[in-house]
């Protein structure tokens, strides 16, 4: 077995670091505060290929692959979560759809807008009676002259409402027993955006209810083959795991990086509170179950690039990561005693940012449902 990275991939993680701890770092903060979508730096994302690096450059993607693509969400993570998030569900969810089922019109129409990052791809999944029962989609669409006709809604749906969404690709009912995916294009009659939620976190990214009424969309815009919808999204979700997870691992090792940094200059009772154990045993566990988890997300990358199975480890690694944020955040808010409870310390937004891995892109609960299946329970 072989765990270090080649030429390319290290230098696409040096990259990121680098934009993420000089351009994305210096504004996370105020982000967060203003709750201000980050415009100029996902702009400048797209122009260096980051908003499509698993595409094929044919398509207009940066020609990478799966593996590099978690080392840049990782990275980003690290720092801001809202600006990883922004580019994560762009690439898992909103673009992977279109390369994944498209036909070719709808390749090439969409993919060079969204690899550039001109335009954000957004994926409506989620109903109010539709979450972790995923099958249970309400949202309907009939087929009438030509066109499908919408009524339904989504909710919690990223990047659907800034400036530059392009489109979302929704799931819904065309048939009693048949759900299929449909693509629905920003300014399309009949489609409105909700207000934006009110968060715990992820503040500075876009995540909002949608509407649809009588919103009608052409024939061709059906996505994939009528009636595979379910099994479409089952496919989108278990790519989009592996993002999540190297957001929990990005995350996991901001904390770890904040709370160290901190431990290392504070000082109390004559010396740096580093020097004692009690503070030392919470960094030594942070560290070892960080570099597990993150083998196992690389793991779960690895997988998809060989185009073997990778639904199990995705799964495994999308809940250990998860939870490991929630706790490495807590633990760095620990460490920073009261400072660790004011916003101007990143390890406040952290905290607020981790709790939402547990649960966005399946909860725990259907990982847990995911990894039993598969190991035959």
């Amino acid at each position: 077995m072989y765990f270090e990275l080649d030429d390319d991939h290290r230098l696409l993680q040096r990259t990121v670091r680098d934009f993420a701890e000089n351009e994305v770092a210096p504004v996370a903060e105020a982000l967060d505060r203003e709750k201000r979508f980050p415009y100029d730096i996902v702009a400048t994302m797209g122009e260096l290929g980051w908003m499509g690096i698993p595409f094929p450059e044919e398509v207009g993607g940066a020609g990478g692959d799966a593996l590099g693509y978690t080392l840049a969400v990782e990275e980003l993570t690290r720092v801001d979560s809202s600006v990883a998030i922004t580019m994560c569900a762009h690439t898992s969810l909103g673009t992977q759809p279109i390369y994944l089922f498209g036909t070719d019109e709808q390749r090439e129409r969409l993919l060079p807008d969204l690899c550039a990052g001109r335009r954000l791809g957004a994926f409506g999944l989620t109903e109010p009676e539709a979450g972790s029962d995923a099958a249970n989609t309400r949202t309907r669409a009939r087929e009438e002259d030509g066109a499908f006709v919408i009524d339904g809604a989504k909710q919690f749906i990223t990047n659907a409402g800034t400036e530059i969404s392009g489109h979302v690709a929704i799931t819904a009912r065309t048939g009693d027993d048949e759900i299929s995916n449909l693509i629905v294009e920003n300014g399309t009659a009949g489609y409105e955006q909700g207000e934006p939620y009110r968060k715990m976190g992820w503040n500075a990214s876009d995540t909002r209810p949608l509407t649809f009424s009588d919103c009608r969309v052409r024939s061709e815009n059906l996505l994939g083959r009528r009636g595979q919808g379910f099994q479409q999204f089952l496919h989108v979700l278990d790519i989009g795991r592996i993002g999540v997870a190297a957001m929990g691992v990005g995350l996991a090792q901001g904390a770890l990086d904040q709370a160290l940094a901190y431990a290392k200059q504070r000082r109390a009772f004559g010396r740096p509170i580093s020097k004692f154990q009690a503070i030392q045993g919470k960094l030594a566990d942070l560290s070892a179950e960080i570099e597990a988890a993150r083998l196992l997300t690389y793991k779960a990358a690895w997988l998809k690039d060989q185009g073997r199975n990778f639904t199990l480890t995705a799964a495994q690694a999308k809940l250990k990561t998860g939870r490991l944020a929630v706790r490495a955040t807590e633990e760095a808010v620990q460490i920073h005693g009261g400072y660790g409870y004011i916003e101007e310390y990143p390890v406040c937004r952290f905290y607020r940012d981790a709790k939402i891995l547990t649960i966005g892109e399946g909860t725990d609960e259907v990982q847990q449902m995911v990894i039993a299946r598969a190991l035959g329970a």
